[in-house]
This record gives C-alpha cells, sequence and structure tokens, in this order.
C-alpha cells in the first residue's frame, strides 16, 4: 500500500480526525535594513531565528512551526540534533519557542502525512507527529538504512513523490573518479567509474515500507556528481534537481585550461530527473561557453571533444560555476506576485573555487518556468548573505527552502544558524 499524499495543510492538521491548527499569523513588521538582504522591490525581510545551529533543509507546518534539520558542524562540540521546531507563540514574526529532536546530524527534512521524515547520512527517519504538536509521538522508524556516508559528499538530500515515493540523493565521493586518493594534476580518471554502482545519483525508495536497503530501491538516475537539492513539481509530478559540479579544472590540468576559465566552468547543471537517465559525471561536465557536454580531461578531453558525452542529458539550464546549489522549491504560494507562481527559487551554499575572480553564490536566485521548463533567465532573488569582510568564506550562507502557509519564503543559513522569512509587501 502506498502512501497517498494530502494536501500538506490536511496531512499536518487533519488527519485522523484531527481538529485544523490556527493559522500562521499575518504578515509581520519586517527588519529596517531587511535583515541584511537585497530583495527586488517590494520584498522585505526579517530574521525568524537565529543560532541555532548549522540549518540546512527546512519545513513549515500549516500552522507557521518551522522545522529545520540540523547538520553538526566540524569541531562543534554541542550535541548533535536531528532537527529543531521553531514556533512564534505571540505573532511578532520572531521564534520563540524552540525544540530540538534526535540525536543525529543531517541535512534532508520533509513532511508527509502526519510524519517528519528526516534525512541522516546513512538513513531516511520518520518520526509521528500530531497536528501541532512540538515533539514527536513516539520514536522514529527508518524507512531506508545503510546508504553510503563515507569520504564525502554524505548529505543526503530527498524529495517526496506525489505518490508518496522517495527520491534520495546520493552524492559521489570524490571530485572526478581520478585513480588513487583524488585531486592529484594530471591523473587519470577510474574508467569504469566504480562510484557510479552504489554513489553519484538518485535512488527511489517506497515511502511507506520499512528499514529497506539501498538495494531495496530503484537506481532512478547517474551520472550526477552531488544533487541534494531536489524537488518534484506539484503538478507534473516530475523530478527536479540542481548538481554541484566538478572543480579544479584549471589546477588539475594547467595545459588546458586557465584560472579564469576554470572559474567559470562547469556550470552547475539544472536538471530534469527521469527514470533511466544518466547525465555523465564523471566522464563529462557541461560547458557553458560551449553550450554542450564535454569529455572531462580525466577521460582524455581536450576542452571541446565530446566523445561519450554526446549522448548524456543536457541540463535544462546552466547555471554559474561553483556557487553549490543546496535546496530547490517551486513556489505555490499566491503571497507573491503572479510572476513568481510555479516558478524555481535555488539557494546557493556560495563558492571556493572562483579565482581570481571574485568568490560568488551565497544567494537564493529565481527561475521562472511555463509549464514543465524554464520559461526564462535565472535571477537573483535573495542577496547580501555574505559579509565580504567575515573569514571562511561569509557569515551567513543559504541551505534550504520553505514556503509558509500564508506564502512566505523561508530560507535557512548553515553557517550563522539562522532562518529568515521573506514577505512580500506590494510597491
Amino acid at each position: 500500500m502506498r502512501i497517498r499524499l494530502l494536501p500538506l495543510a490536511f496531512a499536518i492538521c487533519c488527519a485522523g480526525g484531527l481538529s485544523p491548527l490556527v493559522a500562521q499569523s499575518d504578515r509581520p513588521a519586517c527588519a529596517q535594513d531587511n535583515a541584511g538582504l537585497t530583495l527586488p522591490a517590494g520584498f522585505c525581510a526579517l530574521v525568524f531565528a537565529d543560532n541555532i545551529g548549522a540549518a540546512r533543509h527546512l519545513a513549515v507546518a500549516p500552522n507557521g512551526d518551522v522545522f529545520a534539520a540540523v547538520r553538526q558542524s566540524r569541531g562543534s562540540s554541542a550535541p548533535p540534533t536531528d532537527f529543531v521546531v521553531l514556533r512564534d507563540s505571540d505573532g511578532d514574526g520572531v521564534a520563540d519557542v524552540e525544540r530540538r529532536v534526535g540525536s543525529s546530524t543531517g541535512t534532508g527534512i520533509r513532511l508527509v502525512d502526519g510524519y517528519v521524515l528526516f534525512g541522516t547520512d546513512a538513513a531516511i527517519l520518520r518520526y509521528p507527529w500530531r497536528a501541532g504538536a512540538l515533539e514527536p509521538s513516539g520514536p522514529p522508524d527508518t524507512l531506508v538504512q545503510g546508504l553510503p556516508d563515507c569520504c564525502g559528499h554524505a548529505a543526503k538530500g530527498f524529495a517526496v513523490g506525489l505518490d508518496g515515493d522517495l527520491y534520495v540523493n546520493v552524492g559521489s565521493p570524490s571530485n572526478a573518479c581520478q585513480q588513487g586518493r583524488g585531486r592529484q594534476q594530471g591523473v587519470m580518471g577510474q574508467d569504469p567509474c566504480p562510484q557510479l554502482e552504489t554513489r553519484a545519483g538518485t535512488w527511489r525508495f517506497a515511502g511507506d515500507r520499512l528499514h529497506q536497503s539501498q538495494a531495496d530501491g530503484i537506481h532512478f538516475a547517474t551520472g550526477l556528481r552531488n544533487t541534494f537539492a531536489l524537488a518534484v513539481h506539484p503538478q507534473s509530478g516530475l523530478l527536479y534537481g540542481v548538481q554541484h559540479g566538478r572543480d579544479q579544472l584549471a589546477q588539475l590540468w594547467p595545459d588546458l585550461y586557465t584560472e579564469e576559465q576554470s572559474a567559470e566552468k562547469p556550470g552547475e547543471e539544472f536538471v530534469q530527473i527521469s527514470a533511466g537517465d544518466d547525465f555523465g559525471w564523471p566522464y563529462c561536465y557541461y560547458d557553458p561557453e560551449l553550450q554542450r557536454k564535454v569529455l572531462a580531461p580525466e577521460y582524455g578531453g581536450d576542452r571541446s571533444a565530446q566523445g561519450r558525452c554526446a549522448d548524456k542529458k543536457a541540463p535544462l539550464m546552466a547555471l554559474p560555476a561553483h556557487w553549490a546549489p543546496e535546496a530547490l522549491l517551486f513556489y505555490t504560494g499566491s503571497q507573491f506576485p503572479r510572476a513568481y507562481a510555479g516558478g524555481a527559487f535555488v539557494a546557493f551554499h556560495g563558492s571556493w573555487n572562483r579565482a581570481p575572480l571574485p568568490q560568488g553564490g551565497f544567494n537564493v536566485v529565481f527561475i521562472p518556468f511555463r509549464g514543465n521548463e524554464p520559461a526564462g533567465a535565472y535571477q537573483v532573488f535573495a542577496d547580501g548573505f555574505r559579509s565580504e569582510t567575515a573569514e571562511g568564506g561569509g557569515n551567513h550562507r543559504p541551505a534550504g527552502l520553505a514556503q509558509g502557509p500564508d506564502g512566505s519564503l523561508y530560507v535557512s543559513d548553515d553557517q550563522g544558524g539562522r532562518i529568515y522569512r521573506i514577505v512580500y509587501r506590494g510597491n
């Protein structure tokens, strides 16, 4: 029996005869400085919560409670937490109630049919959750277990299909599947790349079956280096993602690439993912200048040859290199202007590999949609998260996105531990 996905307001509020929750309060007053963000005209922002830890993916219940997955930062002495539940009990737009749940660490979180689904690095857990509660009504079940979690790109982002199935990203542990320990100048790639058997792709699992292993799932798509920015289109049910492209073309292959070329290549790929798709990693990368996939130097590429890459699935759109996409959200609310209806928001963590050009990303972009495809160029929607004077690449880095019941947009930050709420007030 499949889980039937109900409209979120019903699934969390009213399943099992529970009484509906009180709707989230009307749009609160924004911060005078928009919480440091730069937004389009008519939009403003405030800080919903701060200093909660490395906040990753988000979900919002119909009563406005915010669920934030928390990933334990390197070197942190704080005890690990699965996720934090935040409530604004007095309607001023700022969370004043906090509950911490679990003792793992992870990234993905969703609310489905009276459950909270949470993705650790190795498993997908399912907590039972009653309407309006701040804590689970029992211990978690394990839907999926034993996922690869070693040696890099271990975070598990996931999406839930309209039929209740789970789509889970299992990122590659490497940059380009080189022989040896990787990221070494001039070293060729493993061919075939053994990582593709269990990593660098999307797996599909039943949403109502306990204790599934990776072998129990369907290897849905391959050749995706790391794509934990996943979302299902709310009307079509199609799966979309934005993948982290490979790094260090010039550093590893200085005879082929200049530093400037390496800063701009490859494009981060916005993709539609269907069963059986192969997007080409590690053999291929998308060159935004040539507007096609080309053979990676680890596999004999010369900057322009396509070879085996000619038949790999192309992206819908290329986004700037090394911006590091973290979350994807299709907007279904009515608060924002009509131009945003059905479009996609992408949260970018920010780059480290664009020198000698300025580092980029650290923002949220918007991609207009018509039907199942982008209908125009991306535009930076929210900027200003990064302080140019901050050490370590910025004091705020977008990591998660969620839509509130009133159509507000929530953005998490896994460096400063902040959650922003963005609202539209008109011009």
